[in-house]
């Protein structure tokens, strides 16, 4: 494991085409008019479905009413998924690519057929359940001597032995009821909201508040720094909402007065 040589509580942070560099995570939850919640520190190496249960049993200890949880991708798992509906609350994920290698059968392919316990493959063999892995995932394997002869060997496995391996996580019921939810009428647009609120908070955070870089080390400090600035950033669009009110309680006096003058 890489570790910084002047700040050992960061983590190496890498995620898709960006550079690799030592940085601090922020997980971040606001409501609905885009006030931040609360807000936890990780180390940059540390994934955000990781990071999830601590910022959201903070969140839903202190309210309660909290019925729709909108997240983004990266916290599409079955852990998740199962936590907030066990609490009784609607989670709101949207749509994932499904992983795979380009030119092999998508997981998706691989049927489950929870009655007699065995996956269905796209060619329909059957791949009969072995064990349940440490991270919860149940694994079906077929029989090398029947897939030695199958015309879509090259589309299915590249094994030494010809078996191919399927797994399927044990809370996979969890996942499906998210996305039944995803296709409930009005979980869409509540959805997209998430670029008016939480992707404002930090688009604003990294172009007007300097939180592309911290100048703090340790996890401490930058906690602190953080939640500084997020608390400024809630007392300015506080500050906007009230002067906004007070214009448009004005405009209206100033319009009721003209109206009745004239009638």
């Amino acid at each position: 494991m890489t570790v910084s040589t002047t700040d050992p509580e960061c983590g190496l942070f890498h995620k898709g085409e960006h550079k690799k560099c030592f940085a601090y995570a922020a997980q971040t939850a606001c409501d609905k008019h885009g006030y931040i919640m609360d807000v936890t520190l990780n180390p940059g190496n540390v994934h955000d479905s990781v990071a999830f249960d601590e910022l959201y049993d903070r969140l839903t200890e202190r309210f309660e009413e909290i019925d729709h949880v909108v997240m983004d991708a990266g916290y599409k798992t079955p852990w998740i998924a199962k936590k907030v509906i066990d609490d009784g609350r609607i989670p709101v994920l949207p749509y994932k690519r499904p992983m795979g290698k380009d030119g092999f059968f998508r997981p998706y392919e691989y049927v489950l057929d929870e009655y007699y316990d065995c996956v269905i493959c796209p060619q329909n063999k059957v791949l009969n359940y072995t064990t349940t892995n440490r991270d919860g995932y149940r694994e079906y394997k077929s029989k090398g001597y029947i897939c030695e002869s199958c015309p879509n060997k090259s589309k299915c496995t590249e094994n030494a032995k010809c078996e191919k391996t399927v797994t399927k996580h044990i809370w996979l019921d969890y996942l499906e009821q998210v996305e039944d939810i995803r296709h409930t009428t009005g979980m869409k647009e509540l959805y997209d909201k998430r670029k008016e609120t939480i992707e404002r908070v930090f688009a604003d955070a990294k172009e007007k508040h300097s939180m592309r870089f911290t100048y703090f080390r340790g996890l401490s400090q930058v906690s602190k720094w953080v939640r500084l600035k997020f608390a400024a950033m809630n007392l300015k669009k506080y500050a906007i909402h009230r002067w906004d009110k007070r214009v448009y309680a004005l405009f209206r006096i100033l319009f009721d007065r003209y109206w009745f003058s004239i009638a």
